[in-house]
C-alpha cells in the first residue's frame, strides 16, 4: 500500500530563515515544528524534507557542514518523538561559484524532483501528501508532483497566489507554523487516525 509524506522545506519552515544556516549555532527552530511533525507521524504522514541548498555551490559552506547539520537536526527530530524519514537536498545552481554544481537541476525547487524520487523509493501516495513551504517555489514543486494540498506559511502567506497554479490544489495559508500545526489538529480529524509507519531515516543526495 502507498504512503503519504508529509514534505517539509528547511530554512523557514523547520528552522527560522536567517539566510544559508550551515551551523548548529545559526539554527533557531521554528516553534511548533516537533508538535506538528509529531501529529503528522501519528497519522500516518511520512516527514520528509526536501531542501534547495545553493549555498554550496555558491561556495559558502561544503557538503561536509551540511550533511553534519543534518545529522544534528534529524538527532533532534528523533529525541522529540517526531522521527524524519529521510532527507533530499538538491546543491546544483546554474550560476554557481563552483562549477561541479553548475546545473539546472531537476531536483532544485520549483521542479518536482525530490518529490518525485521520494515517491519512487518510499513508495508514497502523492496525491494524499502534504507540502508545508515559506515559498512558492516549495509550492510549485509540490503542484507539480500532483499534490493536492499545500501549505504555504510565513509572510508570504499574505500574496497573490502565481496564476498558474491548478485549480485542483488546495492552498492553505498560515502565518506562522504554530498556526500550521493548529491548522492540522483539525485537518487530521477530518482524515481519521491510521497506523505510523517506521521512524528510520536516510539522507539523499540527487544523482
Amino acid at each position: 500500500m502507498r504512503r503519504r509524506a508529509l514534505f517539509l522545506d528547511r530554512d523557514g519552515v523547520i528552522n527560522e530563515d536567517r539566510g544559508y544556516v550551515h551551523a548548529v549555532e545559526e539554527f533557531h527552530w521554528q516553534d511548533g515544528i516537533f508538535e506538528f511533525v509529531g501529529a503528522a507521524r501519528r497519522h500516518g504522514y511520512l516527514p520528509v524534507v526536501v531542501t534547495n541548498q545553493s549555498g554550496i555551490a555558491r561556495g559558502l559552506y561544503g557538503e561536509e557542514d551540511y550533511a553534519a547539520l543534518t545529522r544534528w537536526m534529524c538527532a533532534r527530530f528523533e529525541a522529540a518523538g517526531a522521527a524524519i524519514e529521510r532527507v533530499y537536498h538538491c546543491p546544483f545552481l546554474p550560476d554557481a561559484v563552483r562549477p561541479e554544481y553548475r546545473a539546472n537541476h531537476s531536483w532544485r525547487k520549483p521542479e518536482p524532483g525530490m518529490l518525485l524520487a521520494a515517491a519512487e523509493q518510499l513508495n508514497l501516495d502523492l496525491g494524499g501528501s502534504l507540502m508545508v513551504g515559506d515559498r512558492w517555489s516549495d509550492v510549485a514543486a509540490a503542484a507539480a508532483a500532483s499534490l493536492k494540498t499545500i501549505v504555504i506559511v510565513g509572510e508570504r502567506s499574505h500574496e497573490t497566489a502565481p496564476p498558474a497554479l491548478p485549480s485542483s490544489v488546495r492552498l492553505v495559508r498560515c502565518a506562522s507554523m504554530g498556526a500550521v500545526r493548529d491548522w492540522f489538529t483539525d485537518f487530521a480529524k477530518l482524515e481519521g487516525v491510521i497506523s505510523p509507519h517506521s521512524k528510520k531515516m536516510n539522507s539523499w543526495s540527487p544523482p
